[in-house]
């Protein structure tokens, strides 16, 4: 049993350094957001229905309306997700991405009615102060690509949490590839229109990038993920999760030469150290 779980929980590793890997990979694709994402959501959706239909396994039916609301929510998370990556820096983009769980003690608060003591109501302050900080000597205004990349990476943070905590209540009614096809199902139909206006942009090199990415991260990572889940305490996997801060980071510095101010290493501790916190 203790070999499972440390055999689980190094699938949820492995899953946050693939999905710390997308930030270099939207950097050197440099294709419009709709575009990449099409191939993020699509190629997984391929890919599991050819194994459901050689299975003969029936994925539809009743009961499916939220799983497919979250699969909506998912997809406009990855516009701003990609549109964040294309602009801000791979290091800042991260950092502000992992305000979602600040995101999901806000909504489990006024939507579900959970308890929000003074703790966490001083570690939200906190992660607050921590996006002030780095946003700090960005100049604000949408003319500025760096200050529209962050700002649409913490839409994604927020979208971000809404669909983990959807997905998580659906999770014991699908297996790990159910899901996966889920996710992405929806967002198939959202970024047509945006492959086909900008389709133009690709090549053979950059469709076979797209699609290498869209295998590791959408399916690979995200199918090992859901498989370990079913296993590891939530707590546990959001908390190894942050290895993709670390794993993103590394990529940006790594192979595009990142470097942080000084605000924005003390804003990005402050908000992932009230994130951390907020989970126990």
């Amino acid at each position: 049993m203790t070999r499972l779980m440390h055999s689980d929980h190094l699938k949820v590793a492995l899953a946050a350094v693939v999905w710390g890997s997308s930030g270099a990979f939207v950097k050197y694709l440099e294709l419009p957001a709709g575009v990449i994402a099409l191939f993020r959501v699509g190629i997984p959706v391929v890919v599991l229905g050819i194994w459901f239909g050689i299975r003969g396994e029936r994925i539809f039916g009743n009961g499916i309306r939220l799983v497919l609301m979250a699969s909506l929510v998912n997809a406009v998370r990855l516009l701003f997700y990609f549109i964040g990556y294309l602009n801000a820096p791979i290091g800042n983009a991260i950092i502000i991405l992992y305000t979602w769980p600040v995101f999901a003690v806000v909504f489990s608060h006024f939507f579900l009615k959970e308890p929000l003591p003074l703790r966490n109501k001083m570690l939200l302050l906190l992660a607050m102060a921590g996006i002030v900080m780095v946003f700090m000597d960005k100049p604000f205004g949408l003319g500025n690509e760096v200050f529209v990349g962050m700002l649409a990476m913490l839409v994604s943070a927020g979208l971000n949490a809404t669909s983990v905590v959807m997905f998580k209540h659906q999770i014991t009614r699908f297996n790990a590839p159910q899901i996966v096809f889920f996710q992405n199902f929806i967002g198939v139909l959202f970024f047509l229109p945006f492959f086909i206006g900008g389709m133009d942009q690709l090549t053979l090199h950059k469709t076979s990038v797209a699609s290498l990415y869209a295998l590791l991260v959408g399916l690979i990572g995200y199918g090992v993920f859901f498989q370990a889940l079913r296993r590891v305490r939530a707590s546990t996997a959001s908390f190894l999760a942050y290895i993709e801060v670390i794993s993103g980071i590394a990529f940006g510095v790594l192979l595009f030469n990142e470097v942080f101010s000084w605000n924005e290493l003390v804003g990005g501790a402050m908000i992932l150290m009230a994130s951390v916190l907020l989970k126990k």
